[in-house]
């Protein structure tokens, strides 16, 4: 089984999952957090510059370190979803996905057929053609997963419904995205709270992944008791900032008290 296969078969799984957003273009980043034993890493093409051929040379770290990666694609059309399957990327994650009719256009982007992903059996995803093209249509399924981010009350509303699209595999809760849709500025708000734990509720009700954002890990246990399986902590640009700081704190306090 590939590795991104096993990634497949365990977010599907509803198993606890731990990853972090990837925000920096250096290809070692990805392979420094697969040694590190993340079980997943988001490419972050949303917020972040990257382009298609930097998608294709974090893939190839990807592959390296048998770090499956998740893009996170800066819209729901256009060349982004063929770019990242087809430069071996586990699946994709997608930003506001409001509605049924989103997800299920969503669904048939992310595979092979009419009206749905453009196939060569000769890209990084399959292999550069040692699958064929029999091999790579059976085993694409297999591997390469969709989760749909909810984004606002309105699609929270609506989470259950998207989760049971066939062929969505899970939904992702932002908590800062859901406290500014909401009119909010803080994402530890109550009902941000209770809306992640709608929307949590859902995807499970569904048999799907529940996944959050979270800036704490300490604060896993509490939303995995409410149905999260798929964590991420951070990014990073934060996990080097926070290490950068701690290290700093604790030489300067060292050679303060000598």
């Amino acid at each position: 089984m590939s590795f991104r296969a096993d990634f497949a078969r365990r977010l599907r799984a509803r198993e606890p999952l731990a990853g972090t957003f990837v925000k920096s273009r250096d290809p070692a980043v990805v392979e420094i957090l697969g040694h590190a034993g993340y079980d997943f890493a988001v490419l972050d093409a949303e917020h972040v510059a990257f382009g298609r051929a930097d998608i294709a040379a974090m893939a190839v770290a990807s592959r390296a370190a048998r770090l499956p990666l998740v893009v996170r694609v800066p819209e729901a059309g256009g060349p982004w979803i063929a770019t990242a399957l087809d430069a071996g990327a586990a699946g994709v994650m997608v930003p506001q996905v409001g509605d049924t009719d989103t997800a299920a256009r969503l669904v048939r982007a992310v595979r092979h057929g009419a009206g749905g992903l453009g196939f060569s059996p000769s890209v990084p995803g399959a292999d550069y053609g040692a699958r064929g093209v029999a091999g790579h249509l059976a085993q694409h399924p297999l591997e390469t997963v969709l989760i749909c981010q909810i984004e606002d009350p309105e699609a929270v509303a609506r989470a259950e419904a998207i989760a049971a699209v066939d062929g969505v595999d899970g939904l992702l809760v932002g908590p800062v995205d859901l406290a500014v849709a909401a009119g909010l500025s803080d994402p530890q708000n109550p009902s941000v709270a209770q809306m992640s734990e709608t929307t949590a509720r859902a995807a499970a009700a569904q048999g799907k992944a529940a996944g959050l954002f979270i800036g704490d890990p300490a604060s896993a246990a509490h939303w995995r008791a409410r149905g999260v399986t798929l964590f991420v902590h951070g990014s990073d640009q934060a996990l080097m900032a926070q290490a950068a700081r701690a290290g700093l704190a604790a030489m300067r306090k060292g050679w303060s008290a000598g």
